[in-house]
């Protein structure tokens, strides 16, 4: 994704308003600070970031009187950017309000570039990003690549999800047979379902997300948002944000939001979860990304080899050997060179 030129007119509204949040934020901070002196606060606690609504987050608190309930808190500002899936300290304050005080350390992060080509954090602490493909559209190794080499970057486990089992036929299936198995020769889960099974004679999705905290990615039209519909039934109707300034029902939202899912595991789910790819990574993210060609990072003869047809590349040779497979190296290839023509 480019970077997009901001011009003068452009930087200066942006900077009004991070001067203007920056000045609620001191207000929202000097009352907590007022708070804790007349202590109005109660005892410090852990929480979970369940979702984002404007300038509130909500927490699911893990202990106290509190537990498995859900509070609506003010966060302090010098705490920087949580999102949904961080683990958090927290207080119960006045007017059924808390305050979060604390972050604690986060296993892994999701991030994806806002318009201008920024990074911007989008959810934590998950276990594993399920990667859906279907027979139709027809899966390419370079799309699933992509999807891999970001998480593999963000040290979450990917699985592979073939969804719409029932649109293999004779003239696909040996195409699919192959591409599975090439990822599952790297070492990759490999799962498959279908929703034209009935839930109660197919278990794969809710034994795979069992005791996890997941989040679907995928291409459009491979069914991963009728998989989350029927995970949350009709929760995915009911939940609506309230906006804190208007007080107005909002249908729709752009931020994560966590649920507790019957089969026991959480799911982190949001629009821009759900297209989460290959947006900001250089050429080490995507050599780190390729399992395979992880261990020869630094072997080439030449240190600015560019993998094409270097002598002494070790890739290269590593695919001579049968090492690495040709539609993976292929793949490899053609995201190095948009890398390289992009101003990631």
């Amino acid at each position: 994704m480019a970077k997009r030129r901001l011009n003068r007119q452009q930087k200066w509204r942006i900077e009004k308003i991070q001067g203007e949040r920056a000045a609620r934020a001191s207000r929202r901070d000097r009352d907590i600070d007022r708070q804790l002196q007349a202590g109005e606060l109660g005892d410090e606690q852990s929480g979970l970031i369940i979702a984002h609504f404007g300038k509130q987050i909500d927490v699911e608190a893990l202990e106290g009187e509190h537990r498995g309930e859900v509070i609506r808190c003010h966060v302090r500002a010098n705490l920087g950017s949580l999102v949904t899936g961080d683990r958090v300290i927290w207080r119960p304050g006045s007017n059924d309000l808390g305050v979060i005080v604390a972050q604690q350390e986060r296993d892994n992060l999701l991030q994806r570039p806002d318009k201008f080509g920024q990074l911007k954090p989008v959810a934590a602490n998950i276990d594993q990003i399920i990667l859906v493909i279907a027979p139709e559209p027809e899966p390419h190794d370079n799309l699933i690549d992509r999807y891999l080499v970001a998480a593999e970057n963000c040290d979450i486990r990917p699985v592979l999800l073939l969804n719409k089992t029932d649109l293999i036929n004779d003239t696909n299936r040996a195409s699919v047979a192959a591409l599975l198995d090439r990822y599952a020769r790297l070492g990759y889960q490999i799962e498959q379902t279908s929703a034209h099974r009935a839930p109660e004679d197919d278990h794969t999705i809710d034994n795979l997300l069992k005791t996890r905290t997941s989040v679907f990615v995928g291409q459009s039209g491979v069914g991963k948002s009728s998989i989350i519909r029927r995970l949350l039934g009709d929760e995915s109707i009911r939940i609506g944000a309230v906006s804190e300034s208007t007080g107005k029902g909002v249908h729709t939202t752009t931020t994560a939001r966590l649920f507790h899912l019957d089969c026991g595991g959480n799911l982190i789910d949001s629009p821009g979860i759900r297209e989460f790819g290959l947006w900001h990574m250089g050429v080490e993210h995507l050599e780190y990304g390729f399992r395979e060609i992880r261990p020869l990072i630094g072997t080439c003869r030449f240190r600015n080899c560019r993998h094409q047809a270097e002598p002494g590349c070790a890739l290269l040779e590593a695919e001579e050997k049968g090492e690495i497979s040709p539609e993976r190296m292929q793949s490899f290839r053609r995201i190095y060179t948009e890398i390289e023509n992009s101003d990631w």
